[in-house]
């Protein structure tokens, strides 16, 4: 008999439910293929719509739901029309990824052959790494609880040891199975800027103290500025790159423009015992209801969460069907039919996730 896996889903708001509906139906079609697997849905209620409406952006009973899901599948959230009374966006999937101690945000960032990319990459060369982004600490860390006054205003990075070595063993774990798969050279790079804040040597000195336990891999820092440069100039040159909450939110943008967009920047947040898997873009309310937004985020966040179970579960088929998923959607992009407006196309959303699906055998 198959394993059965709870899935709690976030729709969120804006464009979130219309890329969340197909991504559903493709783990359901991958799931019946499967002699091993199968899911269970749980739809929750959050985000800016559901906060104006009650005065509530995550109930506790949505959280409970969360709690106690398999994995949770996320869409994008927030409207920037409704806002807390500080002036700050609702943003339940900061909560969730305090809430579930989710402290390794994982953003890959791949460019095959044939996608579209600002960048001039010369006889099929491609480019694939990840960036991991602590998610709880950080500049972050004070989000809410800033010292604003009439003439200046403070906000705290906090950095701890307790949080740091366990997102830099994530890191080089990652590094590890990366290496085994052929997908990088076992390489790990902690970006800091160690030069300048006593915070960020303190952080660079954990990573080092963790690095001696890998002497199969590779350990090396970079300053962010650097990083944010080389990127640009020569990102083949990543592997696995982990660094400070803020700097990874923007490295990780940064990285999905090198993709061609938003669009196509999947995301998971990791913790001990809980994962969320999320687009990287937000609730884009000028299109909401057009029928236009890109799919191809949402679905492989849903590829990355099928990795993520079947190796923690042990389930080969869910670790396959990641892969495939995976390649599935880039083969979809290669081909540039059945692309969404803002990879340069004039497919509908429904349309481009049916090109996934009719490549995995469905309808």
């Amino acid at each position: 008999m198959p394993s059965s896996f709870e899935i709690a889903v976030f729709e969120g708001d804006g464009i979130g439910p219309e890329v969340t509906s197909p991504a559903l139906r493709i783990l359901e079609k991958l799931s019946q293929n499967s002699a091993t697997y199968g899911f269970e849905f749980n739809t929750l209620p959050a985000g800016a719509t559901l906060y104006a409406s009650t005065g509530e952006s995550l109930p506790e009973t949505s959280l409970d739901g969360a709690r106690k899901a398999d994995a949770i599948l996320l869409s994008a959230m927030g409207l920037p029309s409704i806002r807390k009374p500080d002036g700050t966006e609702i943003s339940p999937q900061l909560d969730l990824r305090n809430e579930l101690d989710l402290f390794a945000g994982v953003r890959p960032v791949r460019i095959s052959p044939g996608q579209r990319t600002p960048l001039r990459l010369e006889g099929g060369q491609s480019v694939d790494f990840v960036l991991i982004r602590e998610s709880t600490e950080g500049l972050f860390y004070s989000r809410g609880t800033g010292e604003v006054g009439p003439d200046e205003a403070r906000e705290t990075m906090v950095i701890t040891r307790k949080t740091s070595e366990k997102l830099f063993r994530f890191a080089f774990e990652l590094a590890r199975q990366r290496k085994a798969a052929g997908q990088g050279e076992g390489r790990v790079t902690c970006v800091d800027k160690a030069n300048v804040f006593r915070s960020f040597a303190f952080f660079r000195e954990i990573f080092d103290g963790e690095a001696k336990g890998y002497p199969d891999l590779l350990a090396d820092h970079a300053y962010v500025d650097a990083t944010a440069l080389w990127m640009v100039e020569k990102p083949w040159i990543f592997d696995v790159m982990v660094t400070e909450n803020m700097f990874g939110d923007i490295l990780s943008d940064l990285g999905a423009g090198l993709m061609g967009g938003l669009g196509l920047a999947p995301s998971a947040d990791i913790g001990d015992d809980h994962a969320v898997f999320q687009p990287c873009h937000g609730s884009a309310p000028d299109i909401a209801g057009q029928g236009v937004a890109n799919p191809f985020a949402m679905i492989l966040s849903a590829a990355m969460m099928l990795d993520w179970l079947g190796l923690r579960h042990d389930q080969a088929d869910m670790v396959r069907d990641g892969v495939l998923l995976r390649d599935t959607v880039y083969a979809v992009i290669a081909e540039g039919r059945q692309i969404t407006r803002d990879l340069g196309g004039n497919s509908s959303t429904e349309e481009a996730a049916a090109a996934v699906l009719e490549r995995l055998g469905g309808s």
